[in-house]
Formats: C-alpha cells, sequence, structure tokens
C-alpha cells in the first residue's frame, strides 16, 4: 500500500531476473497507469488495464460475471485519480497488480472484486457503507479487513492484541491474508527507492510473519518469490553467489533434464499413461539451500521435472513407470496424496537415475494438485458458499468442512480464545510460525493429527481432546506404551489413555514436552488456576529414605502347600518368581537343608543347574491357600495407590505389604506381596488391578537377587 510503494525499476539485486515464473507474465503498469488517466472506458468495454485481469480471470473462470470487476475498477480509478506513488506513477497501478497477482493464481470474483477496492478505504473518501451498498456484505468484509491489517505493526513493536484481533479476522475468512500476500509481493517487488534499512526492516517482517502464513495457506507461488526478494535485501553477497552458479549453469548448455525428460515423455507414451512433463527450474533460495546441502552443484540440481496427470490413480501409474525402467533412489520417496500436508499440498516426491548416472527428482500430481500446490487457498472457489451434501458427509470431525481452512488455521482459531493475554497469544504465535515441518500421525480410527515437528505425546492428546486432555494418563505409539514426553515421528499411530479422575490435571513437566501453542496455553491456564500446595512443614521425626526394593525386601511366602521328595526338609517358595498354583515347578536344595521351589521359567533355574544345585522333585499339595509378589506398572496419578488397594480388597485378597517406588518418566511401579485364600483367583486379581485407571500391566514378581538364596 502507499506506505510501501515505491519504484518499480528498482536498482541492484532486489528483483530476481533469472528463473521467472513461466505463465505469469509482467505487464507494464506505467503504461496501463498512464491509460487509468483518461477516465473509464464505456459500460460495454472493459478498459486496457482491467481487461488484461478480465483475461486472467476467464483462464480460470471462463463463465465468470465480469460486472463486478468493472464497477470496482471505475471506482477504484476514481477515487485513487490523482494519487501518485513515491515513484511518481498513478496510484491505481497498485491495486491493479495486486489484482492481476490474484488473477493469475486463481481467485474467484468477489477476492479479485475486493482487492481492485482495497485501498480505497484507507486512502480516499469511500466509506466501507459505500462498499457494502455497491458490492455487498462478502467485498465489504474484505475491505475491511485487509484495511486493518494494514494499520498493524508486524515488528518487535508489534501491539499484540490488534495483531491478534486483524489475525483472528483473518482466520475467519482466508480471502483477507490472501489479498494482504499479494498486495506484500507487489510492494516487495517495488522497494528499492527506500532505504537500505527500511528494505531491511520490511524484508524482516515478512520473512519472520508473512512467508510462514502464505506457507501455512498453501500459496507457493507467493512464498517462493517473497523468499528470493527477501534473500536478496538480507543476503546480497549469497544471492549473487546464487546468480553467478545459475549463469554459469545456464551457459553451459546440454541440460540432463531435457534428456530425462525425453525418456520420461516417451515410457509415459508406452505405458498409454497421458501426462505433461515439465522441467520446474529452482528458484533462487532452493538452489541456495541445494548448494548448502551438497556442496558442488551438479546440472540436474538446478531444476525438477514435473509431470501432470488427470486423475489421482494416474499418480501412482507414473511412480511405478519411472521405479520401473529408472532406477529409484527410495531414500528420496514420499507420499503427500495419501497424506497431504497441513497447507493442503498433495503430490508424489522421488527421484530417479539414468544409466549414465545423472539424478532427477520428480514431481507427480494431477493438474488440480498442482493448481492447489502453486495457489493454496487462493485456487479454491469461493469458500464460503454453502457445501454440497458430498462435502457436508465427507467433512472431516474437529475440523471445519470448508476445505480452504487449514487445520492450522483451525487450531490457530482454538487458542487463540484460550490465550490469557495477548502477549502469550503473541509469543505462541511466533513460536508455531517458525517450525517450518510438519508431521501427520494417526489415531485408532484412522482419523490423522497435523502437528510440528519435534511435537510429544502431550501435543496429540491437547490436539486430540483439548483441555480433556489434562486426563490424559499416557499412550501407546504404534502399539507399545509410551510416556507422554514421547516424541513423534511422521506416520506414527497414537493411542492416547485417559484416565477417569475428572480431577486429575497436568504436571508442570508438561511445559517441557508441549511444542504446540494449544498444548501449552491449556497447561499453563490449568497450573494458573489450580496452584500447586504449599509444602507441608517439616517433621522432626526422622523419616527413611525412599529405596527401590529389592527381593530380600519381601517376606517370604508361606509353602505349606508344597510337597517336595525331601524329607524332613524346609519348603520355601522363591521370592523371586513366587510361584503358586497350578504353576509349574520345580525345587533345589540349598543351604541348611533348605529346599526353594521356583516356577519353571524363573531365569534363576537355569543358574541353579549351572552351579550344579541338586533338583528335587516337588508338587503342590492339598492346600489352595497362597502367598504371592506382583507388580503393578502405572503412570502417575493422585489417589492410584488406594485405587489399586480397594482393587484387591475387593477381590477378597489380603495385602502383607506394599511398597511404592519414586516416579520415574511419568511412570510409578508398585509392589505387593498378597495372600490368596485360594490361588484360582490370582487371573481374576490381575484383570482387576489392570482394570484401575492409570495401570498399564500387573505382572509376577521375578527378582534375580533371590537366585541364589
Amino acid at each position: 500500500m502507499s506506505a510501501e510503494a515505491t519504484n518499480p525499476a528498482m536498482p541492484g539485486p532486489v528483483t530476481p531476473a533469472v528463473q521467472r515464473r513461466r505463465g505469469l507474465p509482467r505487464l507494464d503498469l506505467r503504461r496501463l497507469g498512464r491509460a487509468a488517466l483518461l477516465g473509464p472506458a464505456t459500460r460495454d468495454r472493459l478498459p486496457d488495464a482491467i481487461g488484461h485481469v478480465a483475461e486472467a480471470h476467464r483462464a480460470h473462470y471462463p463463465d465468470a460475471d465480469l460486472e463486478p470487476l468493472r464497477r470496482a475498477w471505475v471506482l477504484a480509478e476514481s477515487s485513487h485519480r490523482g494519487q501518485m506513488r513515491k515513484s511518481g506513477e498513478p496510484y491505481i497501478t497498485h491495486p491493479l497488480a495486486v489484482t492481476l497477482i490474484l488473477a493469475q493464481l486463481g481467485a474467484e470474483t468477489t477476492t479479485l472484486t475486493a482487492s481492485l477496492l482495497h485501498d480505497t478505504v484507507e486512502d480516499t473518501d469511500v466509506t466501507l457503507d459505500q462498499v457494502r451498498t455497491e458490492f455487498g456484505d462478502d467485498v465489504c468484509y474484505l475491505v475491511d479487513g485487509v484495511t486493518k491489517l494494514e494499520k498493524v505493526d508486524y515488528g518487535a513493536a508489534a501491539e499484540p492484541e490488534t495483531f491478534r484481533k486483524m489475525l483472528v479476522a483473518t482466520g475467519n475468512d482466508v480471502r483477507v491474508m490472501s489479498i494482504k500476500l499479494a498486495d506484500r509481493l507487489h510492494n516487495m517487488r517495488t522497494l528499492g527507492v527506500m532505504r537500505p534499512e527500511k528494505q531491511a526492516r520490511i524484508a524482516k517482517v515478512t520473512r519472520d510473519v508473512l512467508i510462514p502464513l502464505a506457507e501455512r495457506l498453501g500459496v507457493q507461488a507467493l512464498k517462493t518469490e517473497l523468499e528470493d526478494l527477501v534473500f536478496a535485501i538480507l543476503h546480497p553477497e549469497e544471492y549473487s553467489q546464487v546468480q553467478e552458479l545459475i549463469a554459469a549453469n545456464a551457459v553451459n548448455g546440454g541440460d540432463p533434464l531435457e534428456h530425462t525428460a525425453d525418456d520420461v515423455r516417451a515410457v509415459l507414451r508406452d505405458a498409454g499413461i497421458a501426462a505433461e512433463v515439465l522441467i520446474r527450474p529452482r528458484h533462487f533460495v532452493s538452489v541456495h539451500r541445494v548448494h548448502r546441502k551438497r556442496g558442488e552443484m551438479r546440472a540436474a540440481d538446478f531444476g525438477r521435472l514435473l509431470v501432470l496427470v488427470n486423475e489421482d490413480a494416474d499418480c501412482y501409474g507414473v511412480l511405478g513407470e519411472l521405479h520401473t525402467c529408472f532406477t529409484p533412489v527410495v531414500s528420496e520417496f514420499k507420499d503427500f496424496i495419501a497424506v497431504p500436508k497441513f497447507n493442503l499440498y498433495q503430490s508424489l516426491h522421488t527421484a530417479v537415475a539414468r544409466p549414465d548416472g545423472e539424478v532427477a527428482e520428480v514431481l507427480i500430481r494431477t493438474h488440480q494438485m498442482h493448481k492447489v500446490a502453486e495457489a493454496g487457498v487462493v485456487a479454491l472457489p469461493n469458500p464460503y458458499a454453502p457445501p454440497s451434501e458430498e462435502q457436508s458427509d465427507t467433512a472431516d470431525e474437529g475440523e471445519r468442512a470448508d476445505p480452504t481452512r487449514p487445520g492450522w488455521l483451525s487450531r490457530l482459531l482454538d487458542w487463540q480464545e484460550a490465550a490469557p493475554d495477548p502477549d502469550t497469544f503473541w509469543s505462541t504465535l511466533r513460536e508455531d510460525l517458525a517450525q517450518d515441518r510438519e508431521i501427520a500421525v494417526f489415531r485408532p480410527d484412522g482419523g490423522t493429527l497435523g502437528l510440528p515437528a519435534g511435537a510429544s505425546c502431550v501435543d496429540a492428546a491437547y490436539a486430540q481432546y483439548g483441555e480433556d486432555a489434562h486426563a490424559c494418563i499416557g499412550a501407546r505409539v504404534n502399539g507399545r506404551l509410551a510416556t507422554l514426553s514421547t516424541v513423534l515421528r511422521d506416520g506414527d499411530t497414537v493411542q492416547l489413555l485417559m484416565g477417569q479422575d475428572a480431577a486429575a490435571g497436568p504436571s508442570r513437566e508438561w511445559l517441557d514436552h508441549a511444542r504446540t501453542p494449544g498444548a501449552r496455553i491449556a497447561i499453563r491456564r490449568w497450573l494458573t488456576t489450580h496452584p500447586a500446595p504449599a509444602p507441608a512443614p517439616a517433621v522432626s521425626t526422622p523419616q527413611k529414605p525412599e529405596k527401590t526394593v529389592q527381593a530380600s525386601d519381601f517376606p517370604r511366602p508361606a509353602a505349606a502347600n508344597a510337597v517336595v521328595d525331601r524329607e524332613g526338609a524346609s519348603v520355601r517358595l522363591a521370592g523371586c518368581c513366587t510361584p503358586v498354583p497350578p504353576d509349574e515347578v520345580t525345587a533345589f536344595a540349598v543351604r541348611g537343608g533348605v529346599v526353594t521351589v521356583h516356577r519353571v521359567e524363573c531365569p534363576a533355574v537355569e543358574r541353579m543347574k549351572e552351579v550344579g544345585r541338586a533338583e528335587v522333585g516337588v508338587r503342590w499339595g492339598d492346600s489352595a491357600e497362597c502367598r504371592v509378589t506382583l507388580i503393578a506398572e502405572s503412570f502417575g496419578r493422585a489417589h492410584l495407590l488406594a485405587d489399586l488397594t480397594e482393587a484387591i480388597a475387593l477381590e477378597g485378597v489380603e495385602v502383607m505389604s506394599a511398597t511404592v517406588e519414586p516416579p520415574s518418566q511419568q511412570r510409578v511401579r508398585h509392589t505387593y506381596t498378597l495372600q490368596l485364600p485360594d490361588a484360582a483367583r490370582l487371573p481374576g486379581l490381575m484383570r482387576a488391578m489392570r482394570a484401575v485407571p492409570g495401570v498399564y500391566d500387573v505382572s509376577r514378581a521375578q527378582h534375580p537377587a533371590a537366585a541364589t538364596s
């Protein structure tokens, strides 16, 4: 807008001159601006300036009604008439350029109409009421949203509450941010006459806030050009080096990608797959990243092959043909069709090697996927039209049916409401935008959760359950028990284990494992409203320190029902495996005429045999009463010991002793020595203990330390 509008013929390296994106021609906006000064054309003919926008729009929407664009052009041109940009050209060239960018990306008519008018309320005498009367509520809402966004200072001195309100408005209609991004792109293209320090300030804001937002909204065409423009301003030396690399590769000739593209076309033609095979040059920042990663650049590193097909199934058909006829680089394969990225992006990624050793990266997608990959939410039809019956039936639970609102944006609207204050919202937003990669993890029901790379089970819990995740006590990751601190990987399946205690809540250490704003804000809010109780006064009576229980600490179980084949021997059930009827057992003679009885699978049995202990025959007698030691593994929570003890008592079992080890990694280990009136009750007892919320395993004790007693 006017604060950032300057001379488009900027000097120096700010506008990348190489690798211009195909299909997006630059118009002579100065000539169109001069034409605009002559006034609007008649109703039956669009003026040349808006005619270019209409042509680009009709390429995406052949049946579009152009009358709203014509009327918006008349109002915008007449309102801005006499206003000039800092470069001296008519100001109308700016909203015209912004609208043309959006039209080329495939924006629908309402967005283009609002784009032409986006500066009128701020910079002219036009009011919002006039816009509403002339163009309706939708256009008025978009113009108002963009006007408010323009008043936001995104820098270090930004007013967090203002930005919060503006971003929430954007979340309610993503078209607002689409217009803002196109506006920033045109201003970045025309930044040359500003002082270097102001260029740097605007470039940093673009890098820190607007480029991540463009990435999350899937508008790659804007994002990549903004990246290059920012790169040129903030890193001019590296930018010049990349320019030299690209120029040197261009003069070498003989692009190996051309040969690979021809081979791919031949393979797909023989397979009967209709496909368009293009060479897609890398943009400046992408070349810079590849150069830093690989060092010396190969000719094929300056671009990738893009294969466009008609149907989803054809994508996999192309993949199969390429992997059959070329040597695939397995580590480069990624399937973003089966699991789309968080910003709606879908494509197959692979790399193949020719017989001469040249490796080419290949992107495979449908034409519709390509449109969305380039323009993201901008390329989709009116996102706020009533959904079809089919769309309503297939909408994913927990996500808005609107396909243009990625999961990230839905989550933003959720956690901004929970943020306790604007500063927390601002800091957590900046942290979230700094996450440049997202993973997808699966729920047991087949649904997916989008999380930032490095997220833990804590983040998955709050992403799935919101504040109900306070009661989460653990998780299973890919079928295996895991603590809430476990870091998740792309493609993991996560089953979250929820406790039944309504009063349960997160511990402060959960904050150490939470990466998402939603999780961190919810945990902090709970901790604030549930302050930890003050520590109890110190007791003068000396206390015994807690310690890990050893096998020798267990009372020896009674052995009256074990009969051994050694007259007069004292019989003892081994504390390492605590055998009970009807366990299969064996016995060994030890010191002092004592015979110890072990379960046959006890690890101590093998060691007894190795050291030459005499094996003694043993059988169970008539008495069914027995004593057994059980180990209960659980996730830590309040009242767990009381609940376990109650479950044991309800089974008619007497607790002889109980020991609880200090918690470790959010897990607690309980050891119980129990007197059972009937050994047949043991399986039911163990089931009852496992049913206690928070308990994930109950097992018979086995303690190697007791094996040689």
